[in-house]
C-alpha cells in the first residue's frame, strides 16, 4: 500500500471529514500509484487528522473536471477557476473510504519535518 501525506486547509478537510467534499483537487498528482491520503490539516490545527482511501483520478481540462465532479466538490466555482487559472490540466483525486485519527497526530509521527508543498511518499 502506497501512501501520500498532503496538507489541506482546514475547512476543506471538514467538508472531507463530513463527506460533502468527495474530490481533492490537485495541479500535480503522484506519479506513483497510490492507494491512500494521509491528510494535514494546515494552520490552525497542524496535525495530521485522517486517511482517506482513494479510488480513483480524473484528469483532464479544468472544465471536464469540473463537470464530473462538481455535484460533490465541496467548494465554489469560483474557487475552483481561481485554483486551477492558466492551468491545462487539472486533477481530482476521488476520495473513499476516510478513516479519522481519534487523536491528531504531529508530522514527527510519520518522520516528517515540515508539510509539504505538493506531496510526500509515506
Amino acid at each position: 500500500m502506497r501512501k501520500i501525506l498532503i496538507s489541506i486547509n482546514p475547512k476543506h478537510v471538514e467538508n472531507i471529514l463530513s463527506g460533502m467534499k468527495k474530490f481533492e483537487y490537485r495541479t500535480r498528482v503522484a506519479k506513483k500509484d497510490i492507494d491512500s491520503i494521509i491528510v494535514y490539516s494546515t494552520y490552525p490545527t497542524k496535525r495530521v487528522v485522517a486517511e482517506v482511501e482513494i479510488i480513483g483520478i480524473i484528469s483532464g481540462t479544468p472544465d471536464y473536471v469540473w463537470s464530473l465532479t462538481r455535484d460533490k466538490s465541496g467548494i465554489t466555482r469560483n474557487f475552483f477557476n481561481k485554483y486551477f487559472s492558466e492551468r491545462k490540466i487539472a486533477y481530482a483525486y476521488s476520495l473513499g473510504k476516510i478513516k479519522l485519527y481519534p487523536i491528531p497526530l504531529e508530522l514527527n509521527y510519520f518522520g516528517v519535518k515540515t508539510a509539504p508543498q505538493s506531496y510526500i511518499y509515506l
